[in-house]
């Protein structure tokens, strides 16, 4: 009997990939997203139900769940990879524009995650992939907001680790870096007014680009391959680093004191 994969955010980036990857692998795909009506390539499959899903709103949240459960009898894996990023000053950030990071990218996520679990529970044997960053575990200028919503995920998948373990329900971190799409393009930007922190920004995304540009970046087939490793290898495994860029500031932090990497962050990108 072929195993099923809820998947949010599966109208585009990581989680249509991860859609397109399970299905050739015989999965069936429930594939959710905020505009159904919109999807032509996710329709055309056998074994894919399009639905909807806004992860703001409980109740597509339990119809999506219901559609799915209906069709395919059962969820074996959730992949939460609804989300977006905002990058910027923070103090120019408004509070609204807040909130609705959080909404999406972490409460949201905790809401799927709460609905899905009696399903999961019922298998026997499953799996919960969260869609995290490389700024889940890097703190980087003028990304407070998104990298905050991040780490909550981490903080929120490791600790639900621990408590899902004993029902056999593996809990996995997909840390990708940046990816052939360039990330700061594709984010929400915040608008920035206070003049005094112009030249820091104008000087920290070029550090970026400088400290990064000789490495291999990801796509997101590349992203979806690790989702799917995760998905499928049986093991504890908590965390999945996707791309050099990735590995050359996690793999620091875990190499140095606290202080220095501290330290050379700060050199990075502030001078």
């Amino acid at each position: 009997m072929a195993k099923t994969v809820f998947i949010t955010g599966a109208s585009s980036g990581f989680g249509k990939a991860s859609a397109k990857l399970f299905h050739q692998h015989g999965w069936n795909v429930i594939a959710t997203m905020r505009s159904p009506e919109k999807e032509t390539a996710l329709r055309q499959l056998e074994n894919v139900l399009v639905t909807r899903l806004d992860v703001q709103d409980a109740t597509s949240i339990q119809n999506a769940i219901n559609a799915g459960i209906e069709r395919f009898q059962t969820i074996d894996v959730l992949i939460n990879s609804a989300g977006y990023g905002l990058m910027g000053v923070f103090e120019s950030a408004r509070s609204e524009q807040i909130k609705s990071l959080f909404d999406v990218n972490v409460f949201g996520l905790m809401e799927v995650t709460r609905q899905v679990l009696p399903y999961l529970r019922a298998v026997g044997s499953a799996t919960i992939i969260n869609l995290s960053s490389m700024g889940g575990a890097v703190g980087m200028p003028f990304g407070s907001l998104y990298i905050s919503s991040k780490f909550a995920v981490e903080g929120f998948s490791e600790a639900l680790s621990h408590e899902l373990a004993s029902l056999n329900i593996r809990v996995k971190i997909i840390e990708p870096g940046s990816i052939a799409t360039n990330f700061r393009e594709n984010a929400r930007m915040i608008d920035n007014k206070i003049p005094v922190y112009d030249p820091i920004m104008a000087s920290s995304f070029p550090r970026y680009h400088q400290l990064t540009e000789h490495l291999e970046k990801s796509s997101e087939e590349d992203v979806a391959k690790t989702i799917y490793q995760a998905a499928t290898d049986e093991t504890n495994h908590l965390r999945y680093i996707v791309g050099a860029d990735a590995h050359f500031f996690i793999d620091k932090r875990y190499a140095m004191s606290a202080q220095a990497f501290t330290d050379q962050m700060r050199h990075y990108f502030i001078g």
